[in-house]
Parts: C-alpha cells; structure tokens; sequence
C-alpha cells in the first residue's frame, strides 16, 4: 500500500512538473511540437497532430485521451482528478475553444464525440457521466452540468446535503446555441438544434427545435409546427 502511494504521488509530480514547464511555452518556441511529444509520457492517451495551445491547465493527466487531430486553446482546463477511475475523451477532431471548462469528480466518465466543436466559456462537469456526440455544435458560454444539489432539509447548509447525478446525453448532429443550460437527468436526441439562452431540464426528441426557459419543442427540423396535441404527448412522456 506504502508503495502505490509512493507511486500515485511520484507520477503526479511527474505530471505537475511537465505541465509547469511545458504548459506555457509559445507556439512560436516550439510549444506544440514539444507538447505533442512529452505529454504522451503522463497521458492516458494523446494521438497524431494534436494543437494544445500555450496557457492550457490539465489536472490528472493520466485519465485524460486525446484523439488524433484535437485542437486545444489557451486558457481551457481539463481537471480528470477525484476518482481513479474518472475519464475523459476527446475523440478525433474535437476542437475545444478558449476558456473551456471540463471537470470529472467522483468516478465520472465524460466523453466528447468525434469532429464535435465546443465554443468559448463552455463548462461541462460531473460527477455524473456525460456523453457528447460527434458533429455537435456547443455555442459559447453554455453550461453542462451533471448533478444536482439536494436541498430539503432547511435546517442544514444546502452544501452539506449531498447531490445526485444521473448523467446527461447529447446525441449526434446537435446544435446548441450561446448560453444554453443542460440539467442533470436530460438527453437531447440527435440532430435537434437548442435556442440561445434555454435551459433544458426535460429530454428532447431526435430532429427537434427547442427554446425557451424551460425549453420547449416547437417545432421539428422538417418544418412542421407542433400542434396542441403533439404537446400534450410530449409533456406527458416526460
């Protein structure tokens, strides 16, 4: 036991150091190339002709994978620490924007499809698991978040009363627009676009538009209006 612990705090040191030295070194310096090559030394996983920006904070390295031709710019931060079984995915092409947020706590898994574009100022955090499809479009400044605060008893700080997580899926060929909120327990279906500013705290059929706080479907991507009746189906499936 004495010495998996001896190891556990050697390998982050390793990662510490590394990231300390390397994180910040320009493009113009080599800081890519030199990234791409050394971090595959504390990764779980990194591929080929992956771009990780100078001024990009990673936690926990080694329950990160990266896949073949990610982007990665300043000021995003990846922390993979709480749990040694936590993971996160970047599979091929995901491109993450400035200032991302991605944070696993708790044996969580978070998974970010292949070719799925994630815009400035995203958070997406657990600790339940949540899965993004390929070809996703997250605008700027959205929110995912995998848990929820209990709050009944009113005699105790709310932060003391636990949470509960039950994970969130976004399936293929989403689009979410600027300042989207996603609760704890939804899936939206694939290739349903999300408007600006809704918060989503129900699921969403595949192939539907959905706005407004709470969001609602109001119509589907083949340009047919919901009707009262279709409403009522839905409200009443959820």
């Amino acid at each position: 036991m004495n010495n998996l612990k001896h190891f556990s705090k050697l390998k982050r040191f390793q990662q510490l150091l590394l990231i300390t030295l390397l994180g910040d070194i320009p493009t113009i310096f080599g800081g890519v190339k030199l990234r791409n090559l050394l971090y595959r030394t504390i990764f779980c996983h990194i591929g080929s002709s992956v771009y990780i920006q100078d001024g990009v904070e990673f936690i926990s390295a080694d329950s990160i994978e990266i896949g073949n031709g990610v982007y990665i710019f300043k000021g995003v931060r990846i922390d993979g620490k709480g749990h040694e079984n936590n993971r996160i995915h970047l599979e091929n092409g995901v491109i993450l924007e400035r200032n991302v947020l991605i944070g696993a706590l708790n044996n969580t898994c978070i998974h970010i499809g292949q070719n799925t574009f994630i815009g400035p100022s995203v958070c997406i955090g657990g600790p339940g698991d949540i899965k993004i499809g390929q070809n996703c479009l997250i605008a700027a400044q959205t929110a995912i978040y995998a848990n929820n605060h209990n709050f009944a008893d009113s005699t105790e700080a709310i932060k003391y009363q636990g949470i509960t997580c039950k994970g969130i899926v976004i399936e293929d060929d989403c689009w979410l627009g600027s300042g989207v909120k996603v609760l704890d327990g939804v899936t939206i279906g694939r290739g349903c676009v999300i408007g600006a500013g809704a918060v989503v705290t129900k699921d969403i059929p595949p192939f539907s538009i959905a706005v407004g706080v709470p969001a609602r479907v109001i119509k589907s991507r083949d340009g047919k209006e919901i009707t009262k009746s279709t409403q009522l189906s839905l409200s009443s499936s959820d």
